[in-house]
């Protein structure tokens, strides 16, 4: 089989295409043909060597996966031969609330899903919904749940409300759409007006050009009377804009704490002040909230949405699709 491994980090020529022996599953196990994987920001990061978790040596990278179960170890309970899944972000994390011991993540310190064939623990896995094509089905274990948990998180926002999405990567498409199925109403900021009409088809109800309006908290606090929900994944360059957007009493989902230059979000005091919103982090989730969104998707039959799809023997040029950050949707590499 087929697999990538990082030999080294720093960039795409430390992705490695190796052939190696597939591996027979133990007990608990389970052998899953990867038929597609998907790039998120984190995936950057560990191929640059910044990411805050450091990633072991030889690791095949990305979390995100799916594809169909073609072996299982004999103590195996939770899946059969033929099953689609995908692999949950942090492995070992179950439900309730993280700690050290759960940390572990696919494609970082656990062997992730940029491979023909992925060998899982049954309990390190997910069920997937019937009507995703493979493609789709690849890009919910990072982006997909973490928009899921700044949306339905412990403030869920009532039908009628407003809720903030900035730019068109993953997580921000991805809380457009649970947003709509909430029966809120959104406000997508973007920097390229070209994409506007594309956020309005996915359900945005007012979409604002950054470019064109680079104060555009107060433009959209005018618009609505005040955002309810802010997913902020822009960070320091949004951030002060996220807080003049938002209600008085306005929760902000905090994903993205530094740019690309290592800039971190700063608390601009003279408008907090005059604010009573809740700021909070969230990161990704457990394997609960990966199977309660994938619920979701299904009962709604939601549609992820995806930028391009790159051939297994084309991954390097996949990272540099996505670093270069012109995207609408998820990055997926082919693996069938």
């Amino acid at each position: 089989m087929r697999s990538y491994r990082l030999e080294g980090f720093g960039g795409t020529e430390s992705l490695a295409m190796r052939d190696e022996a597939r591996t027979e599953p133990k007990p608990h196990e389970i052998v899953v043909r990867v038929r597609a994987a998907s790039l998120n920001r984190r995936d950057t990061m560990i191929l640059g060597g910044t990411y805050p978790l450091p990633a072991r040596q030889g690791i095949v990278p990305l979390s995100d996966g799916a594809g169909d179960v073609v072996a299982i170890g004999d103590a195996v309970t939770r899946f059969a031969v033929g099953d689609r899944v995908t692999g949950s972000y942090f492995a070992r994390w179950i439900d309730g609330r993280i700690n050290a011991g759960l940390i572990d993540q696919l494609g970082c310190t656990l062997d992730g899903m940029l491979t023909e064939f992925a060998v899982l623990d049954e309990q390190w896995a997910a069920r997937l919904p019937d009507h995703l094509s493979w493609h789709e089905a690849a890009t919910l274990t990072c982006a997909g749940v973490t928009a899921w948990n700044a949306v339905t998180g412990t403030r869920i926002p009532k039908p009628g409300q407003w809720v903030l999405t900035i730019g068109s990567g993953g997580v921000s498409l991805f809380a457009l759409q649970f947003a709509k199925l909430l029966g809120c109403r959104v406000v997508a900021i973007t920097s390229r007006a070209e994409k506007a009409e594309r956020l309005r088809a996915l359900g945005a109800d007012l979409v604002v050009s950054s470019t064109d309006i680079p104060e555009w908290g107060g433009w959209a606090r005018e618009q609505t009377g005040g955002i309810d929900l802010v997913v902020e994944t822009g960070g320091p360059a949004t951030f002060a804009q996220s807080l003049i957007a938002s209600t008085l009493y306005g929760h902000i989902v905090l994903l993205t704490l530094q740019d690309a230059s290592g800039r971190s979000i700063e608390m601009p005091a003279a408008l907090y002040q005059r604010s009573l919103a809740t700021i909070s982090r969230l990161f990704v989730g457990s394997r609960s909230n990966l199977e309660a969104m994938l619920r979701a998707v299904s009962q709604h039959r939601l549609k992820p949405v995806v930028d391009r799809v790159f051939p297994f023997a084309e991954a390097p040029e996949a990272y540099r699709h996505f670093q270069q950050g012109d995207v609408f949707g998820k990055v997926v590499i082919d693996c069938a």
